[in-house]
């Protein structure tokens, strides 16, 4: 038997500085959920996952946790290496459209740069 495949995941900075802002009952539920997308990888779907509509990206996702009556989303995408980035975290509670409007930008701009990244680094001798 082949042992199972573990998901790598890794987040930007923006998300560690929003994780330390959470309280422990809301770490802990998205902790839950992101062991879920390693044990998972791309497979993982709704309603945990969802792939998001409006954005450029065809592959960003959306992790979907709720924790202690807030909304908490995780804009994410594998990349080539077929790692999870997390790119932006929030809580859309009270504000379902418009976290949306100027999460998605973000999150496209920083994958983007996470892939020219990957690129600089593949190219050093």
């Amino acid at each position: 038997m082949l042992p199972p495949v573990r998901w790598a995941v890794e987040r930007t900075e923006i998300v560690a500085a929003w994780w330390r802002g959470l309280d422990a009952g809301q770490q802990e539920a998205l902790t839950a959920a992101l062991l879920l997308i390693q044990e998972r990888g791309p497979a993982l779907g709704r309603p945990l996952v969802d792939t998001l509509i409006g954005s450029r990206l065809p592959n960003l996702k959306e992790l979907r946790v709720s924790a202690e009556g807030r909304r908490l989303r995780v804009l994410f995408a594998f990349d080539p290496r077929r790692v999870a980035v997390l790119l932006v975290g929030g809580d859309k509670t009270g504000a379902w459209r418009s976290w949306y409007q100027a999460a998605i930008p973000e999150a496209e701009a920083l994958y983007a740069a996470h892939l020219a990244d990957l690129k600089r680094k593949e190219q050093r001798p």
